[in-house]
């Protein structure tokens, strides 16, 4: 029979030295979202419940198909990491690995389907 003291059963179980880079993406992902936001609110806000053709038009021109794009990126990246996060701390073992991947797939599906759809509005 083995005596372990805390600190020997814990040695090798160190940090995995990626939490400060994910704390600062996540941070840096909340700034550019805070300021994002409230510019795609105003850029869509207008152009909201207009004609197709209208609102193919004034996602042609640079500035709110930028602000456009971008918020869905940098939003679905801060989703990302968000659910990455929760899932760590409620998951465990293999469905935590599949959990994780599956909701990095499916964010990441979800945000090249957004770039497309204003890719071509605005071409």
């Amino acid at each position: 029979m083995r005596f372990l003291t805390d600190r020997k059963m814990a040695e090798g179980l160190g940090s995995a030295q990626s939490g400060v880079h994910h704390h600062w993406s996540m941070i840096l992902s909340s700034v550019a979202l805070l300021i994002l936001i409230p510019l795609f609110i105003f850029t869509f806000g207008p152009i909201l419940g207009a004609p197709h053709a209208e609102v193919a038009a004034y996602f042609a021109r640079p500035f709110p198909a930028i602000v456009a794009a971008l918020t869905i990126i940098v939003g679905f990246r801060h989703f990302v990491g968000g659910c990455q996060m929760m899932i760590e701390d409620y998951v465990h073992g293999l469905a935590q690995k599949v959990t994780i991947i599956v909701v990095t797939c499916l964010s990441y599906a979800a945000m090249a389907a957004g770039v497309f759809a204003i890719a071509r509005l605005a071409l």
